[in-house]
């Protein structure tokens, strides 16, 4: 697989409070990903930029909503969020508390 590509796979983590229950209670991480990604890219993706063990990845298209925006209806845009099931002892640090 290209490395160009693994790098541009993974666009941001998906930080909420379901997100942070999930990882405490599973072991998972929720990741933001490209609308063409498929779960093999992800998985090595995830594998060689954290040096982790991924067991499993879900990935999920989260539909458009429509919106009201100054009077005018409007849509905001789909994404495709990922879930990373993580190895026992593999654990991904975002930010440090300090």
């Amino acid at each position: 697989m290209n490395q160009e590509r693994l790098l541009k796979i993974l666009l941001a983590p998906h930080v909420s409070e379901k997100s942070t229950r999930i990882g405490e209670k599973n072991r998972q991480v929720v990741f933001k990903v490209t609308n063409d990604a498929n779960k093999h890219e992800v998985k090595n993706a995830v594998e060689k930029l954290f040096n982790v063990e991924v067991i499993g990845v879900q990935i999920t298209n989260v539909k458009s909503k429509a919106k009201r925006f100054s009077g005018m209806m409007g849509t905001r845009k789909g994404w495709k969020k990922a879930y990373i099931t993580l190895a026992e002892g593999s654990d991904i640090q975002f930010a440090s508390a300090q």
